[in-house]
């Protein structure tokens, strides 16, 4: 390798083994791992330190920590390096199959149901790539976690993502037959008087409500018997009779049509909610990412669904 100052120089090869080094806290590992010698690995250091003409170890027999100038080139190292990564990724995924893994965030119901043939689908057109499923009801930290795109329910807030609206999905009040036997559930206020369930996500004391013919809202007050922030265990506790609850429309379909459940005061819907696509803004991103974001969108909506379409309008800061 030729020296500092010399145009030649490999200076992302340099950066990779600065990385290395810190990353595996010692010459010895790094050369272990970049398949050469320490040797090597120790004039790749030397050159990087000359051509910036700073020091960035500070070693001694058996101790080796960064500068602080040190601190900062390991962090633009590691800036570089990540876009140097997403830019052959990108470049190569026009010419060949994408591969690597792909690292994505989804709600727990969402994950568990409704975005698995999207998925499923996904997989087999990319054989070489591998996705982990990561279900959570939270807001991933993307560049700390290592998540390419997350699923989101609910309106996007962080203005550093991209967010791409994917559709919206209907909430109704549904209850078990027992729950209401005897009686007439057909305004807000008949709601109002029964016992009720909470999914902490989105209500926890107050039901908010909206008369479908002419946009008129309705809020009360409630003291939940239960509360949760699982989807499913809201629906099984209110099919088991144990109060009124508010639910995605998609995931109790199957149980209106069997009749362990029933939609009261259907005139009455609880806002919907906008589902989006979001990931962070990149100047390249990698085949296996973009190919994910056009199967997403494409993703098939059907009365079954109970899904309200959108157009797939792209918010940018």
């Amino acid at each position: 390798m030729k020296e500092s100052g010399n145009p030649g120089v490999d200076r992302i090869e340099l950066m990779q083994t600065f990385v290395r080094i810190v990353d595996t806290g010692s010459l010895s590992a790094a050369a272990e791992q970049l398949k050469t010698s320490q040797p090597t690995v120790s004039r790749r250091l030397q050159t990087l330190e000359r051509s910036l003409g700073l020091r960035l170890l500070q070693r001694s027999t058996h101790v080796m920590k960064l500068t602080e100038d040190g601190e900062r080139c390991y962090a633009h190292a590691k800036d570089l390096l990540d876009s140097w990564k997403s830019m052959e990724a990108d470049l190569r995924g026009t010419q060949d199959e994408p591969e690597g893994t792909l690292r994505v965030l989804v709600p727990h119901a969402f994950g568990q149901d409704q975005l698995l043939l999207p998925l499923a689908d996904y997989l087999t057109r990319y054989p070489r790539v591998a996705v982990e499923w990561l279900l959570h009801d939270r807001r991933p930290d993307f560049i700390a976690e290592g998540i390419d795109c997350a699923i989101q329910v609910g309106e996007v807030d962080n203005l550093s993502l991209v967010a791409i609206r994917l559709f919206e999905v209907p909430r109704i009040v549904v209850a078990a037959p027992s729950l209401v036997a005897g009686q007439s559930i057909v305004s807000a206020e008949d709601l109002q008087r029964l016992p009720w369930l909470a999914f902490r996500t989105y209500y926890r004391e107050q039901v908010s409500l909206t008369r479908q013919t002419d946009g008129v809202e309705h809020r009360f007050t409630i003291a939940p018997r239960m509360s949760t922030d699982s989807l499913y265990a809201l629906r099984n506790a209110a099919t088991a009779g144990l109060g009124a609850a508010i639910v995605s429309s998609w995931l109790v379909a199957e149980d209106l049509q069997q009749g362990r459940l029933l939609q009261l005061a259907p005139e009455w819907c609880a806002p919907p909610l906008p589902v989006y696509l979001v990931y962070p803004h990149a100047r390249f991103y990698p085949a296996r990412l973009r190919l994910f974001i056009e199967t997403i969108r494409k993703m098939p909506l059907t009365e079954e669904n109970a899904f309200r379409a959108n157009s797939h309008a792209e918010l940018r800061s």
